[in-house]
């Protein structure tokens, strides 16, 4: 007996994706389950694009499966999207048999595992979502361009024998930008008067700052450091200018981003960046365990003969995992609620910090998860063990009137006037 595959898209498209050009075949299956097969080749400019997709249109395909390489299938998505459904395949689970491999082969392999729904399709959230993600990610990447600037200039206060840092809590602060400012442009001068560049507190700090800044900028250091400091204010600038961008476009989703922090430990801008990684329609995925495997905080599946070779966390979540760890880290320092300090010092005890904290991080992405699906706020009570077993204590109390119905039911005879006396 021959097994065939059940076709559940008779008409869909394999798009191969490549940096200047794109090849399409459109798999169309007739009522005898036989494939025919038509493929062409698209340059990857705008107009090329909208071709592809008339094409797609007057062979009345909607259905559409391409890998997602690199950023380029970016400019593709972006112009199928209104009309396509389109499935985004991670490469490394639709590689192509290893043998006479083509561009176009590659292409008629995406439609032949697409047509029979093959295809795991990764998560693409909406166009707004996406343009909020993007800016955030990208403020993330010039947040560590000024922090890097920032190590730099105190690596060459420490090699230029200036302890700033020993004195004030802030290099870049008021105060020390001022003294430092005035000893980049002027590196031969070792004794100035820094008194009126001192504001509130540092001003008792005289003589301290005295010993702190008796070392001396050589000519290289201080053309260093005037680079650095001018990259970063620049950059400072640019974040500034994103933040209010970000505020923006985040207005939409008001609601469900002060939803998300009413969590210990997670602030307005932290909400911000969850939502702007998983989006606002939770049904798309299965459970909250689907979320917490796309996020990266679940133990990777590696077996093989019955034993587990490996039970660490996926790779998975390289934007979102590292901050729900971050959220972790602070809602268990949070005194106000202690429900997830109670759940990490239970997992410390047994597993160490590491574990513990990610456990958190995927306890604080559960919650989320089931808030943004019912649209309400955090109740700790929820998860407080304390809470839940006192109220199935209530619950499994009996009132006297429901002991006697429950006994009755039973089969068995009750006294009254002895059950009233015993309870006097």
């Amino acid at each position: 007996m021959r097994l065939m595959l059940k076709i559940v898209y008779p008409i869909c498209c394999g798009i191969d994706v490549h940096k200047k050009f794109v090849i399409a075949t459109i798999a169309t299956t007739n009522d005898k389950n036989v494939t025919s097969y038509q493929t062409r080749r698209f340059n990857t400019f705008k107009n090329d694009l909208i071709a592809l997709n008339n094409w797609l249109v007057e062979n009345k395909c909607k259905d559409v499966c391409m890998e997602s390489t690199g950023k380029y299938w970016i400019p593709v998505f972006n112009v199928l999207e209104d009309f396509c459904t389109i499935t985004l395949a991670n490469p490394r689970y639709v590689k192509n048999i290893p043998g006479k491999k083509t561009d176009k082969r590659d292409s008629i392999w995406l439609a032949d595992l697409h047509k029979h729904a093959l295809v795991k399709g990764s998560f693409i959230p909406s166009k707004p979502i996406r343009e909020l993600r993007d800016l955030i990610r990208y403020k993330s990447k010039l947040t560590n361009v000024s922090s890097s600037e920032k190590n730099r200039v105190q690596n060459s206060l420490t090699v230029s024998n200036i302890m700033l840092a020993n004195v004030v809590s802030d290099t870049f602060g008021k105060s020390a930008s001022s003294i430092i400012k005035h000893m980049i442009e002027n590196p031969d001068i070792i004794d100035f008067d820094y008194s009126s560049m001192l504001h509130k507190s540092l001003k008792k700090k005289s003589d301290e700052i005295e010993q702190a800044v008796a070392g001396k900028f050589s000519k290289e250091q201080a053309a260093k450091l005037s680079v650095c400091y001018e990259h970063y204010n620049s950059v400072e600038k640019c974040i500034e200018i994103l933040e209010a961008t970000i505020l923006e476009l985040s207005l939409p989703f008001k609601e469900q981003i002060d939803i998300i922090a009413t969590l210990p430990g997670i602030k307005q801008a932290s909400a911000t960046a969850i939502l702007s990684e998983i989006g606002t329609d939770m049904s798309v995925f299965t459970s909250d365990k689907h979320l917490c495997s796309w996020a990266g905080l679940t133990p990777q599946s590696n077996e093989s003969a019955g034993k587990k070779k490996s039970v660490r966390i996926s790779r998975a979540g390289v934007y979102i995992k590292p901050l729900l760890v971050q959220c972790a880290n602070a809602a268990v320092k949070d005194k106000s609620c202690t429900v997830f300090k109670n759940r990490y010092e239970a997992i410390k005890k047994r597993r160490g910090h590491k574990r513990a904290i990610i456990a958190t991080a995927r306890m604080i992405l559960t919650c989320i998860y089931h808030m943004l699906s019912k649209n309400e706020p955090f109740n700790p009570l929820l998860y407080d063990d304390n809470a839940k077993s006192k109220k199935r204590n209530q619950q499994d109390s009996l009132s006297i009137e429901q002991a006697i119905a429950f006994l009755q039911a039973n089969g068995y005879t009750v006294n009254i006037s002895d059950l009233v006396a015993i309870t006097n």
